[in-house]
């Protein structure tokens, strides 16, 4: 897998000659599959998952709802808001029809869409919990996954269980976390 990365790094490099700003993007895209547990494959599948969900989402829904979809290992959590629970089924019906999805996880609201406050303070969650997880250096923080909506942390990811507990544990006794959601897969 390291070789193909390379191989692609050198190929796209002498492709781009001079643009530094796509090769530092290609570097650090490499980086994170070479930490990654999954299999480059499903690694560039999560990004096309997460591409087609949200072109096919906006526009059938436009500004209607406020939608987040994240893909991992072809597993989709879908957090976010959305106005009726008719459209949360809509929108699950249409990420359950893009190639590649495994799994749905349909974590929307049915709520009106949360403020820009709300947000950064979800953001702020997130931060927060990946740094302890560097911090605490009970397993590797790239293996783990973490997405915060309105207070709920999403954690996803390719874990042992002792990690995933571990993980669990550092996000629930995080300032600000309400709940805590496991959608990990596991190794042992």
């Amino acid at each position: 897998m390291r070789a193909f990365s390379l191989l692609l790094l050198v190929l796209v490099s002498a492709a781009l000659q001079g643009c530094f700003p796509v090769v530092a993007v290609g570097v650090g895209t490499g980086v994170m599959m070479a930490q990654d547990r999954r299999t480059s494959g499903a690694y560039v599948e999560d990004q096309a998952i997460e591409s087609k969900a949200f072109d096919q989402i906006g526009k059938r829904f436009k500004n209607d709802a406020h939608i987040s979809i994240t893909s991992f290992n072809r597993n989709v959590l879908i957090s976010g808001e959305a106005p009726t629970e008719a459209v949360k089924t809509e929108i699950g019906r249409l990420v359950a029809g893009i190639e590649n999805v495994r799994n749905i996880n349909n974590e929307l609201t049915v709520s009106g869409s949360t403020s820009m406050t709300t947000r950064s303070s979800d953001s702020m969650i997130t931060s927060n919990v990946k740094l302890r997880f560097m911090g605490e250096k009970r397993f590797n923080a790239e293996h783990v996954k973490v997405i915060t909506e309105n207070g709920t942390v999403f954690l996803m990811g390719l874990v042992k269980r002792a990690e995933a507990e571990a993980a669990t544990e550092i996000a629930r006794t995080t300032g600000g976390v309400q709940r805590v959601v496991k959608l990990f897969e596991y190794l042992d």
